[in-house]
This record gives structure tokens, sequence and C-alpha cells, in this order.
């Protein structure tokens, strides 16, 4: 048994390394302690009962409470006047590597002050992929006629790329494409899944880099996505039968994966008539674009081994509907990949897919709430990379990244900057940091659960809204009163916030028979604590914790003995859990 003095309790932790339920109020009073004085209002506990989560996350309320418009920064410059490679702090390092990656190291934090921020993004872009998904899956054995109807293999190749991989970058876009191209692998309705949907993130992180137009085709033509929005095989409408063509990929490929329900101008806004949101399209949009979506199937009928959920789809004939289509104000006919090209040419040069896309991207990547401005910046570069290209990559990518309200430090006091941690996120960061190596290939696994582990997973998302939506706001609370968003809280209840400290602590402290951490650095810090949490607050936290929760956490830690039996492991373990439970920790900004 362990326990940590907070004030006049204690957080005791049993022999398996679970918090119990029964102390939780003890985190939760730690947690007030930990709050940040956003410069408003002080937001505590009292925000748990209107929020409806765990004390730790409330002052995400302060974006909305300290936000005179809701809309946060409106102006400033395209690009901020970064430190150049020479004066580049450690912590404006970290922070840049909070967005670009899935976790700051102190070796990437030294590549960053070197290279500079924009010359880590070229190194980024540079580097090629050291193993697909796909052939991982291969090399590992995973193809075994034993795997033909389960998943097996894909959890372990998913957390793999993300905590170890080289590119991080191209790691960290293509996860932000896979949460907006939502699909997830309890969907996708055929065998070998794990190799169906290894073929489909690779679609994803191959063209990371490269142009928006070239993903729309690869995930048209991708098994995994036809399985899992219900269009593979779609027939053409039959006026024997009555039946008609499905619909889900030509109303999802619009509503989610492009140009949205509504109509926006360049800076994300909605466009108006007599003050209601003007439709993108309607249904007969729909009915006339899935005509065109007829006719795909896989490539061959050999179901004995993957290989044919990594090739395009192909097109037969007899299902195809070859007749007139007409949507979004074209139309096409002869049907067939001609069909096919007309409609997704169509749709990347509507007028929303900048807006659409960039915002979600900016999202992902750096806050909730964008200002119109940010947006009109970064959908600028969308629509014209400087070279007349449309739907490059690396220059929407460059655009996010440098971005003044991204990169200048005064972004850091502006109430409406900033995102809750997505929970992969947090687990990531916490590998990364303290250099977690894998042993086997059974660590970690689905961590979907909001009762025992992170409520979310990357590639099971349950429905093509992924886990959450971007356009979610906690009802009831002042950041829904104050028009801004906050899509992560979907997923965040009094239950998962209790599953993750719970499942964060049993990792910190054990690891899993496959995955154990590397705290060499910390043990040596582990007898001074306010080196130690420097440490911590640097790598892990991006520099973010504030003076009041520093003491309140060195507190805790020096309360622990580090001549008593495990003191010193025991003091790393409590600051690396009371870092990882604080609001300062959760909400990056």
């Amino acid at each position: 048994m362990v326990a940590v003095t907070v004030g006049a309790r204690k957080i005791t932790r049993g022999p398996g390394g679970q918090i119990d339920v029964a102390d939780q109020g003890a985190i939760e009073r730690l947690e007030d302690r930990l709050t940040i004085d956003g410069g408003c209002e002080r937001i505590g506990s009292p925000s748990l009962s209107t929020v409806g989560v765990a004390a730790s996350l409330a002052p995400l309320l302060a974006l909305a409470a300290c936000s005179a418009d809701g809309t946060g920064q409106t102006g400033g410059p395209a690009t901020a006047n970064s430190p150049s490679s020479s004066n580049i702090s450690a912590v404006q390092a970290s922070r840049f590597l909070a967005q670009t990656t899935f976790g700051a190291t102190k070796a990437t934090i030294a590549e960053v002050q070197s290279q500079g921020f924009d010359g880590w993004l070229t190194a980024q872009f540079g580097l090629a992929r050291e193993t697909t998904h796909w052939d991982w899956l291969v090399a590992n054995g995973y193809n075994a006629t034993a795997n033909i109807n389960n998943d097996t293999g894909f959890d372990p190749v998913m957390w793999r790329q993300m905590i170890v991989a080289r590119d991080q970058l191209r790691q960290r876009v293509g996860i932000a494409l896979l949460e907006i191209l939502a699909i997830g692998i309890g969907g996708v309705q055929v065998n070998w899944r794990q190799f169906a949907m290894a073929a489909y993130v690779d679609v994803l992180m191959d063209n990371a880099f490269g142009n928006f137009r070239t993903i729309l085709d690869k995930i048209t033509t991708n098994a995994a996505m036809a399985s899992f929005v219900t269009f593979l095989d779609n027939r053409k409408a039959n006026s024997a039968t009555g039946s008609v063509p499905d619909e889900n990929y030509a109303r999802e490929l619009m509503q989610l994966y492009t140009i949205g329900p509504s109509q926006l101008n360049m800076d994300g806004t909605p466009r108006l008539s007599a003050g209601v949101p003007i439709e993108t399209y309607t249904q007969d949009d729909v009915t006339g674009l899935a005509r065109v979506f007829t006719g795909l199937t896989l490539a061959n009928s050999d179901s004995s081994k993957p290989d044919r959920y990594r090739l395009p789809l192909v097109m037969n004939a007899s299902t195809n509907e070859t007749g007139a289509s007409s949507f979004l104000g074209t139309g096409t006919s002869g049907g067939g990949f001609g069909a096919i090209k007309v409609a997704l040419d169509t749709i990347f040069a509507h007028a929303n897919m900048p807006p659409f896309i960039s915002k979600q991207l900016i999202q992902r990547l750096v806050t909730s709430n964008p200002s119109p401005a940010y947006v009109a910046r970064v959908a600028s570069a969308f629509a014209d990379n400087g070279s007349g290209v449309r739907g490059d990559m690396k220059a929407v990518i460059r655009a996010i990244l440098l971005d003044s309200e991204a990169r200048a430090d005064a972004s850091l006091a502006t109430m409406s900057a900033g995102k809750l941690r997505e929970p992969v996120m947090r687990l990531t960061g916490w590998a990364r940091a303290f250099r977690a190596t894998f042993i086997g290939n059974t660590a970690l696994g689905d961590t979907s659960s909001n009762s025992t582990r992170l409520a979310q997973s990357m590639g099971r998302s349950p429905t093509v809204f992924n886990f959450f939506r971007p356009g979610y706001a906690p009802p009831n609370t002042a950041i829904a009163s104050g028009g801004l968003v906050a899509p992560e809280f979907q997923i965040t209840s009094e239950l998962s916030v209790v599953a993750y400290i719970n499942f964060m602590q049993g990792l910190i402290s054990n690891g899993t028979s496959d995955l154990k951490a590397d705290y060499a650095d910390m043990l040596a810090l582990a007898n001074d604590s306010t080196a130690l949490l420097d440490d911590i607050n640097l790598v892990l936290a991006a520099g973010q914790l504030s003076s009041a929760t520093l003491a309140a956490i060195k507190a805790a830690i020096d309360s622990i003995s580090a001549s008593a039996t495990n003191g010193s492991t025991n003091r790393v373990y409590t600051a690396i859990l009371l870092t990882m439970a604080s609001p300062d920790y959760l909400i990056l900004k």
C-alpha cells in the first residue's frame, strides 16, 4: 500500500495499483488545489456539477467564461515572428512538439532548438516511413490463417508506430486525418479486418504530405472504407424490385469528409440567408452522387490471404450505373471511374473544402477554437500553396503550425485558445517522454473502454463521427453559451476520468508485460523534488505547469520519504501521475 498525503487526506494505492473509488475525493481535492487562475475568474470544484466532469478538467470552462465574443484572437500576421533556431527555448520547442508529434523527448526538443520550427518540419517532410502498418503485420506473422476472422495485430501496430516511429509529424497528421475521415475496425465487415484497416491507415499515412485530392481517390477505392460506409458492391437502381443505390458514402463524403452540411465563408464562419445557415447540398445531390458510387468491388475473390484488401477496388460493370447523374450543380454520365473522377473533382473544387478541412486539422493539432482569421489563413494555403496548387498538404501543415496563433507565446494567455488533450495523446506522451520500449506485441491493446481505460483507441472509432464531433460543446456550460466548442469533452465524464487516472497509474508504476518505461533519468533526480518536477514539466507538460500546480505536486512528493522502501520510485511515480491529472497538463495551450 502506498499513500500520498494531500492536505489532511491520503491518496491510497492498493496492491493492484488502483486508486480506490472511496479515495477519489482526495484526487478531486488535490485537483481543486491545482486549478489555474485564468485571469478572469478562478475555476474550481463547483464546475464539477455544472460540466459533469472531474474537477481536473474544469479549467476549460475559462475558455468561454473569459471570452467576450466567443471568437478569441481574430487578427495577427499569417505566421508568427517565430524565434530563430538560435533562440527557441526548450519550453517553446516542447510545446511545438506537443502539436506536431505524439510526445516530446529530450532529443526531439534539442532537434527543434537546433533546426528551428520550419527546419524541423522540412526534415520531417523528408523522412520516409520505416515500415507500413501492412508490412509490419506480415513481418510479424499476422497473416496466419488463424487470424482470418479477427483483428489480432491491429492495436499493436497502431501503438508502435505512434510511440516509436521517427516520422512523428507524419504519424500525427495521419491520425488527424483518420479522425476526420473516420472509420473504425469494428465496423469493417470483411475477413482479415486487421489488414483491411491497416491498408486504410497506410493510405492516410502515405499521403499525409501529398495532396488532399489524392487522398479522396485513395479512400474511395479502399476496401475498409467501402465496407464501413457500406458502398462495397453497391448496386445501381433496379426498377423491377424498386431497389436504389446505397446513399451512405455519398452523404458522409459530403457531410463529414469534405465540404460539410452548411456553406462556409473562407474563414470557416457559416454563410447565412435571413440569419439561417445555407445548406451545402440537398437530398437530390445525395441521390445523384450515390449513383456514381455503384459497382465498386474487391479486386479478386481470394479470401484465403489478406492481399486483396490492399488492392484498390475495381469496377463491376454489371452493377454500375451508367446513366446520367447530377449533383452539386454539375452532372456526369457513362459511369465507371470517369464518373467518380468528375464527382471527386467537383467536391474538391467546392468553396467549402478549404475552410472545412483546414479548421478540423487545426482543431486536431493546435486548438479547438481557432479564430476566423487563423482558419482563413490556413484555408488560403489549402486553396493555393503559392504556386497555384490546391490541396497541398505540406503547405497546409506549415500554415497551421507556423501561424501566430500556434507559435506566439501570447496565445498562451488567450482564453479561447487550447484544447483538451486527447486521452491517447496523453498515453503516448508519457511513453515517449520516458522512453517506453516494446518487448513483445501484446501491449496496450484496445483502450476504448470508458470505464477501465481511455475512452479512445485510434482506428476504433465506433461511427463515422469519430469518438467526438468537431462541433461538440458540453451542454449547459459556459463553453456552449460562449459560442465555443470542446470536442474532446464528448468522451469525458466522471467515469472516464477515474478510468484514465487508474489506467495511467498502473502504466506509470508497472508498465505492461510488453511495454516498459525507463525512469533512470528521473530516479537520478528523485531526491530533489524541484529538479524532478522541472524535468517532467518540460518534457511531458511543455512547461505549462503553473507555480501553484508545481507547489501542490511538490508537497505531495515531499510527503514521501526518499529513504523509505521504494521511496525514490514512488516519488517519481507520484510526480508523473499528479502532473498527468493536473488541469495545466490536461489543457494543452
